[in-house]
């Protein structure tokens, strides 16, 4: 078995019987057991349960056999690591932090609910930063995730140890979230596809952040992205609100032809932070790539949010969030995190909803340039290449109320589709000198992740990114 093959190819597998789920389970088990002491991505393995998983999944395939496999999920049999952020019942759920015990949890979150739905067999829990407010996956409790292509590097973050995982062969794909770049920045640092959905796409038991965070996944592939955004984004009546419904199922979207569409450039920080030479020339470089495609490529200027609904953003919407985390012993939790925590206590509820009216105001300028300016908008997915281990937890630990560069280099692209709820993808099609992955991101108007999934599916098949290992991990 390839333990770098996609997840929907080993989902076909098993219905074809070529597979068996204790098969799967036992290669990836013994992939971690082999890899993950050097690599930090897995914070919690129960592997008897994963083969108990394993081998009900596959009595249930020969059962299915004898009548139709049609009945199968879709992705029965696979396994899939949940980021340590998202609770499952029966499972610790300690957000990274010191400050939160390891009881096992009552709750099972939505999006998980629906990965066991679609036949996913849960395979442990993947590393986050404390309460998954940093941009890199180092942490106290657990140690600090590597990169498979340079282990001295970040796998980034917060679902760092989520794309250690698939980047390394450990996973097929993983479960992640994204509150500011969480899933696009590891799946830049790593060589992978981090598809951010659109705001209310995928359900969730609390929408974070002033409704910034959204659920979502790791993968290798364009297919397995589109596939898993289908079984994610099973409506939930009882959610707060939820996206509207997309014209055809996601997994049709690959290889649809989508026509020619107007592409802004933007390799400028909207932070006003520097941009890393290889940064830009990836961005240009997938620029290059859509110009050979058919599609208009052409440099944009677009506005963004006012510095005032940024700091408003980051410094009050923010740090109430942290200080409503669900912490045992917030006295426990990382420095900088305590420093959020104390200034939050010294605002009232007044500036926050000033400060979350004027993200909401602003937020409509914002998306109605998609659309009217362009139809898609390419830029870097960082500013900088991954960051050394450890580096950005030093940075924000050392001076928590200081300027924070590096952590703002990475953000500086992603974050405002998170505050506008804009879908985004990043995509690896670029490596640096050194060798170190360098990902571009595509941003699509509201809700319309099925351009992100056509175009990315277009770039892949010209790109070949899924073929490119990390030479410390073989298959």
């Amino acid at each position: 078995m390839d333990p770098y093959s996609s997840a929907t190819a080993l989902a076909a597998a098993v219905r074809r019987r070529e597979l068996s789920p204790v098969e799967i389970a036992d290669t990836y088990l013994d992939r971690i057991a082999r890899h993950d002491p050097e690599l930090a991505a897995f914070t919690w393995l129960d592997a008897d349960a994963v083969r108990a998983a394993a081998r009900r999944a596959e009595r249930q395939v020969v059962e299915a056999a004898r009548e139709d496999l049609a009945v199968l999920p879709p992705f029965h049999g696979v396994p899939i690591p949940v980021k340590e952020l998202t609770q499952v019942e029966g499972q610790p759920a300690t957000y990274g932090s010191h400050g939160v015990d390891d009881r096992p949890r009552t709750l099972t979150e939505p999006v998980v609910r629906r990965l066991l739905d679609a036949g996913f067999l849960l395979m442990g829990r993947t590393n986050s930063p404390d309460m998954g407010l940093l941009s890199t996956t180092d942490n106290s409790r657990f140690g600090s995730t590597r990169n498979p292509w340079a282990p001295e590097r970040t796998s980034g973050g917060s679902s760092g140890g989520a794309a250690a995982a698939v980047a390394a062969g450990l996973a097929p794909v993983a479960h992640a979230n994204d509150g500011g770049g969480s899933i696009r920045m590891p799946s830049s640092a790593c060589g992978l596809v981090g598809l951010k959905a659109g705001r209310g796409r995928v359900p969730q038991q609390i929408p974070g952040w002033e409704h910034a965070t959204v659920e979502g996944a790791i993968t290798r592939t364009v297919r397995d992205a589109a596939a898993l955004l289908d079984v994610m984004s099973v409506p939930d009546r009882l959610a707060m609100y939820h996206a509207p419904a997309p014209e055809r199922p996601f997994a049709d979207e690959p290889g649809r032809d989508g026509g020619r569409l107007r592409i802004g450039l933007l390799t400028e920080a909207p932070t006003g932070m520097p941009v890393a030479p290889e940064c830009v020339a990836a961005a240009e470089h997938t620029g290059r790539l859509l110009t050979a495609l058919g599609h208009d490529v052409f440099p944009a200027a677009p506005s963004f949010f006012s510095e005032r609904a940024i700091v408003g953003y980051t410094q009050t919407v923010l740090d109430a969030a942290l200080w409503a985390a669900p912490y045992d012993r917030p006295e426990l939790a990382e420095p900088h995190l305590r420093f959020r925590m104390e200034r939050a206590a010294g605002k009232h509820s007044g500036e926050y909803t000033r400060a979350a009216a004027l993200l909401a105001e602003e937020s409509r300028a914002v998306r109605a340039q998609w659309g009217r300016d362009f139809d898609l908008l390419l830029t870097p997915t960082m500013a900088c290449p991954p960051p050394p281990v450890d580096a950005l937890l030093k940075e924000a630990n050392d001076d928590p109320g200081g300027p924070r560069a590096t952590e703002t280099r990475m953000i500086s692209f992603t974050a405002v589709c998170n505050i506008t709820g804009l879908p985004a993808v990043s995509l690896p099609t670029h490596t640096s000198p050194e060798g170190l992955p360098i990902g571009s991101q595509l941003v699509a108007g509201p809700w319309d992740e099925a351009a992100l999934l056509r175009v990315a599916a277009e770039l892949e098949l010209l790109d070949g990114w899924p073929d490119r290992r990390p030479a410390r991990f073989p298959g």
